[in-house]
């Protein structure tokens, strides 16, 4: 599963600071993978289509949503791909949200909402810009999947690549807010019976790491 890879290229493509990272899966193997990148940027609105033109508005720029389609066999497979992609970008932590079935009796409308979202697929957008730019041919069969079976997501926030450089207090990091692989922390099994949370802590702030060196 190729997650880090694809994230450095959509960098190097757009030029952009990213701002955090998305990915979303149903609980069956073969099946592919949203992947979503939240860059920080503005649009600028003007009254004219010129340079000149003054400033109206602003608006976010979009997300990307791209369709991973590797192979993988095992969630953990993909809570690794995530994991390995979170550590060496240099991301402080990796967040993992298990969300049970949201279109069973009983279910919230909220939960539909919050699987749309997690997927990238409300259909809405500010002052007619679109929030995200997709490409993900079978999130439709995906959120089918997802409302009869749940679904995870990961978040993390990279620092190489990102817009937190300069705000990180992290001692593990090298320079250009990187860490060299192999992610050396074990993933979790999911336990797929309740909505859930799982957070890999990777960063270590200097203050903690010069108190651990004085016990």
């Amino acid at each position: 599963m190729e997650i880090l890879e694809r994230i450095e290229a959509q960098i190097a493509a757009n030029r952009l600071p990213l701002f955090a990272v998305t990915v979303a899966a149903v609980p069956c193997p073969d099946t592919p993978v949203i992947l979503t990148l939240h860059w920080h940027g503005f649009v600028r609105e003007r009254l004219l289509a010129v340079d000149e033109a003054e400033v109206v508005s602003y608006t976010p720029l979009p997300s990307s949503a791209l369709q991973v389609n590797d192979r993988w066999t095992d969630i953990l497979d993909l809570d690794r791909a995530a994991m390995e992609a979170g550590w060496e970008l240099g991301a402080w932590d990796v967040a993992r949200a298990e969300q049970p079935s949201c279109s069973g009796p009983g279910a919230a409308s909220s939960e539909a909402i919050d699987c749309l979202k997690a997927f990238n697929a409300l259909p809405h957008s500010i002052h007619g810009q679109r929030t995200v730019v997709s490409d993900t041919p079978d999130v439709d069969d995906l959120l089918d999947v997802a409302g009869r079976r749940g679904y995870l997501t990961w978040l993390f926030r990279p620092v190489h690549g990102g817009i937190w450089a300069e705000v990180a207090d992290d001692a593990t990091l090298l320079p250009g807010g990187t860490r060299n692989p192999p992610c050396p922390h074990t993933p979790i099994r999911p336990s797929f019976t309740k909505a859930s949370r799982t957070v890999y802590r990777f960063g270590l702030a200097a203050s903690e790491r010069a108190f651990a060196s004085l016990a």
